[in-house]
């Protein structure tokens, strides 16, 4: 250490103890609770920011705030130790009595080094809301150790109507708390009873997202909150290495579009089977200076206090917000340095086991309810960590001060109460004649924009716009870069985030909840994105069904330039696999679609803005199709699931074409034109939306899907059909059992995994989809004739 730093440090250790000396309120704070310690530099830090908060007009006197930052050291004790019992013990004391060996769990279970820590940096989070006077949204990416989050809410009482029917702050809540952890109980539907789970859920309170794919988080949160809101973002440094992309993110803040984000990242040296880079002796400096090149200004602080963290969190808005009226008034310019907070700690600190490999799960040697020592340590860890239910109670009311201030329930923080109005759809006036699917949905994105001025949008972009047929959007919204070039499509307030990583793009188009988003891609390149989108599909149906709004306007991703079209570019880039994998997720919650047209494409895109809460998965062609369906004709087969667009004979429905997709139904009406020829009564279907024709697996996805009555009636038993597919023909055979199994002869065409350099004729031959495939399924007329 340089003698400047030996310099510095005496003087901030000289320089607390006077402030000590002079304030008894202030020394009571700064002796800490349980483990919880405040070092010299945190001192100055709450001494200076109480100053600040009386001088505006936010607290009544010091005493005030240093009781608010005693109460958040009692919570975050208090909340370690109920982390601890939540793992580990079958009941709970209260009175701090030590457990016996039958008061344990058979099979301990929990990731409850990661959940101490964030229920340290939970407490400060707390803090920084009561002190402040605003309620910010919470953002956790290590969403295993949600146990952290839970037991800081029963504690402060903030919870949603699920946990609070069950839990409170008394033996009997919170040793019900403990039990419903990992109790793998279910109710008569199978589903989990209790409310707790292995990961963020959606009974708890104020969850955004799962956290169950690390690095997701990471890339959402600088999109996440609008103007005048905030939000802290507890990231893991496991998901660094894990999920690339989240370096770039100060690439993307503007502050004329984005809130106060504050990222916070927990260095606890992550290690599951090995320590991770930033587990190294020299990670977190390699860290800090990695972050300084990529556009941060970062800010290491002490992970073990809560304080640290609620200073910490109020003077990095206070530097977004001196950044944004710098930018504003001219002082400055972008790029500009974003603050980024390093949480440095241990894994598991403040209990036995804190720092070793176990910490990642179970720290202690062995289970309490079996092993002796193991027993003894995990009453001395908890005995250093317990808090009196006076103390409690004491520091609940001290952070209680919503009603007072005129902010919000942390459970009710604005990203978490999302509703968007249905946006204004106007009529988009599509050119006459064959179209390109995607040119149409680029002249009604453009349309949508131009409606809803209100509505922030973000586009996702990993590969070529203009490639795909978004040259308007381009040229409307452009890029958003740091130092746009002349004559090219980009600003510094661009609303399309492009980079070459499918998960930053998604991502930011899933995080703007409070506008209007969009995703384009190569089909097969779109697969990487499934993580993204199926943690958000899952959770925002979770949050239905636990009866809470998903108020946002739902997302359409674009699948293009797809697998039947782009045959040029070898078999690599020919994949369905997107498709096939979200046609497995529940249809009410994630719509797959095909459309055939530019109609059909246009009408696919207004029902997805006209939702809410959904992903909409739209694969769509970029090269000219023939115009099959009117615009009132297209709204009705999105409406239904399907379209009949030929229908030859008095008994059509004998023998069904079905074509899933554009390239399909162009083989297929040849097909029916040499049906035609030969005199035999056959129907063409588009069918656009194949999942509606399944069973549903649950109740709410049969409300969904298309009545038995009305399916058999479109389908009726004993017809021919032959199916002629977008993806692998067993994927939409299963889907479409019903109708299958019906069937008098069922023959499913699809993708063979057949492919190369060829182009779209030369696919649909190669995995014999064409139209000779589909009269060869048929086999010949019964005079003998052939078919075509």
């Amino acid at each position: 250490m340089s003698t400047e730093s030996e310099e510095t440090l005496f003087r901030a250790e000289r320089h607390a103890a006077l402030l000590r000396s002079a304030d008894p309120a202030f020394a009571r704070w700064a002796a800490g609770k349980g483990p919880i310690r405040h070092g010299e530099r945190v001192q100055l830090a709450v001494h200076a920011l109480a100053a600040r908060l009386v001088a505006g007009g936010l607290a009544a006197d010091v005493a005030a705030v240093y009781r608010r930052f005693e109460a958040a050291d009692t919570l975050a004790s208090a909340g370690m130790w109920l982390v601890a019992h939540m793992t580990y013990a079958r009941r709970v004391r209260l009175d701090g009595a030590p457990l016996a060996a039958e008061d344990f769990k058979s099979a301990p279970e929990g990731h409850t080094g990661g959940s101490l820590n964030i229920a340290v940096a939970y407490a400060g989070y707390l803090a920084a809301n009561a002190l402040s006077g605003h309620t910010r949204a919470w953002l956790m990416g290590q969403g295993h150790c949600v146990a952290g989050v839970d037991a800081l809410n029963v504690l402060a009482g903030n919870m949603g109507a699920a946990h609070a029917a069950r839990y409170d702050v008394s033996d009997a809540g919170l040793s019900r708390l403990a039990q419903d952890f990992y109790s793998y109980e279910t109710d008569p539907h199978g589903r989990p009873a209790s409310p707790l789970g292995s990961h963020v859920n959606a009974h708890t309170a104020g969850a955004l997202i799962e956290g169950g794919y690390l690095g997701f988080a990471e890339l959402q949160y600088v999109h996440l909150p609008l103007p005048g809101e905030r939000l802290v973002a507890f990231l893991s440094d496991g998901a660094f290495e894990e999920q690339r992309g989240s370096d770039w993110m100060a690439r993307w803040w503007r502050p004329d579009d984005c809130g106060l984000a504050v990222p916070v990242m927990i260095a606890n040296g992550r290690r599951i089977d090995q320590k991770t880079s930033m587990g190294r002796t020299d990670g977190v400096a390699w860290f800090d200076a990695h972050l300084r090149l990529n556009g941060f200004a970062p800010v290491l602080i002490d992970g073990r206090d809560p304080a640290a963290y609620a200073c910490a969190v109020i003077d990095a808005e206070e530097r977004l917000q001196a950044t944004a009226g710098a930018l504003a008034a001219g002082r400055t310019r972008l790029p500009v340095p974003l603050p980024y907070v390093i949480a440095v700690t241990d894994k598991g600190w403040g209990f036995p086991g804190a720092g070793t490999q176990a910490a990642h799960n179970l720290p202690l040697p062995a289970n309490p309810a079996t092993d002796a020592d193991a027993r003894a340590l995990f009453n001395a860890g908890a005995a250093l960590l317990w808090q009196s239910p006076q103390a409690i109670e004491e520091a609940r009311a001290a952070l209680a001060t919503h009603e007072t201030q005129g902010r919000p329930p942390e459970r009710d923080h604005p990203l978490a109460r999302r509703d968007v109005p249905c946006p204004a759809l106007p009529h988009t006036r599509l050119p006459a004649g064959p179209l390109s699917p995607m040119d149409a949905i680029d002249l009604a994105f453009c349309d949508i924009v131009d409606a809803n001025p209100g509505l922030r949008v973000r586009v996702g972009n990993p590969d070529e716009m203009r490639s795909n047929r978004l040259c308007r959007t381009l040229d409307k919204l452009k890029h958003r870069v740091l130092a746009p070039e002349p004559g090219i499509a980009e600003s510094l307030d661009g609303a399309v985030i492009t980079a070459l990583n499918e998960e930053a793009v998604v991502c930011a188009a899933i995080a703007n909840k409070g506008g209007l988003a969009l995703v384009a891609s190569y089909e097969a390149f779109a697969v990487k994105m499934l993580g993204a989108l199926r943690q958000d599909i899952i959770f925002a149906r979770h949050l239905r069904e636990a009866g809470q709004a998903t108020g946002w306007r739902s997302l359409p991703v674009i699948s293009t330039s797809h697998t039947w079209e782009n045959g040029k570019n070898e078999q690599s880039h020919q994949d369905p696999t997107l498709a096939e994998a979200l046609l497995g997720e529940m249809a009410d919650s994630c719509r797959v679609l095909y459309p055939v047209d530019a109609d059909s494409a246009v009408a696919a895109l207004h029902a997805c803005y006209a939702s809410s809460g959904r992903i909409y998965h739209l694969v769509v062609p970029k090269r000219v199709h023939a115009r099959v369906l009117d615009a009132e004709a297209a709204r009705e087969a999105v409406a239904q699931g399907w379209a009949v667009v030929q229908s030859v004979g008095d008994a059509p429905k004998a023998l069904q074409l079905i074509a899933v997709g554009a390239p399909q139904l162009r083989e297929c009406l040849a097909a029916s034109a040499a049906l035609s020829m030969q005199g035999v009564a056959h129907e063409v279907v588009a069918l656009i939306e194949p999942a509606r024709l399944q069973d549903g697996r649950d109740d709410t996805e049969r409300a969904y899907c298309v009545p038995p009555a009305a399916r058999e009636a479109a389908f009726p038993a004993g017809a021919t059909r032959v199916l002629c597919g977008h993806t692998r023909a067993h994927t939409l055979t299963g889907l479409l059992w019903p109708i299958a199994n019906s069937a008098g002869a069922w023959h499913a065409l699809g993708y063979l995994n057949a492919g190369g350099t060829l182009d779209e004729a030369g696919m649909l031959a190669a995995n014999r989809c064409d139209k000779a495939a589909i009269l060869a399924a048929l086999g010949r007329s019964q005079d003998g004739a052939p078919l075509c």
